[in-house]
């Protein structure tokens, strides 16, 4: 999910180059609100690519691949762009017609992707993942590099009606849970912070996407003074909650990474990756704290709280 949030500031980017062009967007099924809220993709074409991989000799995985694969190939492309550089992604890049391009061997996550590319664009692999997609974009349709981030999603993400409790304001959302172990912060952490938000009078919202991680928030919970349980939520429902919220404090997650790109003031826990490649980008109220092997304390993400609420807060900390 998080490579879906990177890659959105290349799509404004195009648009900005193209005003005319038809931007469309492949995406794993359950990421495709992302796109979908973006002001300038025109049409989004989910793939269940981890669905399939679960029951990949049903008839109904080979009609719904098939299906895809049609949908890919109805249009002659100008460019396709392999923002992620895994060979699932250069495969399906491959199944749409038209040139693809993606990163060199040097920045592709898996280098035996650049095998399926007829362009090899080298950035350094150094840069934030934003920008690594931006310069991408930027090479494949021969544009300049230029401007801010700008990820695209306030004027689809206004017409978003939510029911409660997404449309609520002044919220506190906490993202507790995360795709691998590495990334968790300790619980006892989660109950003192939300214990130090409560004090100030405000409310703490804690989101989960299965029933792994509806245990996990129901335990918190139960430890914590006033926070919530969010009921089961889709991707939008989120989006239109964070973009009203006070505040939110995440871990190294798409979720948190959607929170900064649609404006809220933001708080990222990292703790096994470099926040200078992944760090928070989108909002200018955001701080991105810890690294590899670097797990915030509690008072430094409370100070964190702080100044990202402070009215005078203009900056970042990436």
């Amino acid at each position: 999910m998080g490579d879906v949030v990177h890659a959105l500031p290349m799509a404004t980017d195009i648009a900005r180059a193209f005003p005319h062009a038809r931007i469309d967007w492949v995406v794993e099924e359950a990421f495709a609100d992302i796109p979908r809220i973006n002001d300038v993709v025109t049409r989004v074409i989910p793939i269940a690519l981890r669905r399939w991989r679960r029951r990949p000799f049903a008839p109904s995985t080979w009609r719904q691949f098939f299906a895809a694969r049609k949908a890919l190939r109805e249009t002659r492309y100008h460019a396709i762009i392999d923002c992620q550089g895994l060979i699932k992604s250069a495969l399906l890049a491959c199944m749409a017609r038209g040139p693809v391009t993606g990163f060199g061997t040097k920045t592709a996550r898996e280098p035996a992707a650049t095998l399926f590319y007829q362009r090899k664009e080298s950035i350094d692999p150094q840069l934030h993942a934003v920008e690594r997609m931006r310069r991408l974009g930027a090479a494949a349709l021969a544009y300049p590099f230029t401007g801010t981030d700008d990820f695209g999603l306030h004027t689809r993400l206004a017409q978003l009606r939510a029911d409660p409790p997404f449309q609520e304001s002044g919220a506190v959302l906490l993202i507790t849970n995360a795709s691998r172990a590495s990334k968790l912060w300790p619980d006892e952490n989660w109950v003192a912070l939300e214990y130090a938000l409560a004090r100030e009078g405000k409310l703490s919202l804690l989101p989960w996407g299965n029933a792994q991680e509806n245990m996990a928030c129901k335990h918190r919970v139960a430890q914590m003074q006033t926070a919530r349980l969010l009921p089961r939520a889709s991707l939008g429902q989120i989006a239109s909650l964070v973009s009203r919220a006070s505040l939110v404090v995440g871990l190294d997650t798409g979720l948190t990474q959607l929170a900064a790109a649609v404006g809220a003031p933001t708080v990222g826990i990292f703790c096994d990756y470099d926040t200078a490649s992944v760090g928070l980008r989108g909002s200018e109220r955001t701080v991105s704290l810890g690294g590899a092997d670097k797990c915030p304390k509690v008072e430094d993400v409370l100070a964190a709280v702080r100044q990202v609420l402070a009215p005078s807060a203009e900056s970042a900390v990436r």
